[in-house]
């Protein structure tokens, strides 16, 4: 790593992103480091960036190892995806709007649940 580096600390002031999830970033292959010969954790120029990237994609849904598939196909700001990753991030959507179904029909049955209890405790008091 050559030029400006940021320590772990800096960072994480930096980004708002505290220094535990930094390291699970990189524990997930998700961010870069070096070590000085001290043994300290530090980042390039570029890590505030890449930091603000993983939580913008975090943000929309994606699990870290998905996240690590894409992680380089993201450029420029946040926003900015390469067309290839279209399809991957189709299927995420998918596989979400399967779960809200799923849990649109769980909330229904447990909101039948709750009604007839509180309509079996009403007639109870009457």
């Amino acid at each position: 790593m050559r030029g400006i580096t940021v320590k772990i600390g800096e960072l994480s002031q930096l980004t708002g992103v505290n220094v535990r999830l930094l390291r699970y970033y990189e524990e997930q292959g998700l961010l870069a480091s070096e070590r000085t010969p001290g043994g300290q954790r530090v980042y390039g120029p570029d890590a505030p960036a890449v930091v603000r990237r993983i939580r913008s994609l975090l943000g929309a849904g994606l699990p870290t190892r998905v996240i690590s598939e894409v992680l380089d196909c993201v450029c420029g700001s946040e926003a900015e995806i390469e067309p290839c990753l279209s399809p991957m991030l189709v299927a995420q959507l998918d596989a979400i709007d399967e779960r809200i179904h799923d849990l649109q029909g769980t909330r229904s049955s447990l909101a039948a649940l709750v009604a007839a209890a509180e309509g079996t405790q009403l007639a109870a008091a009457d």
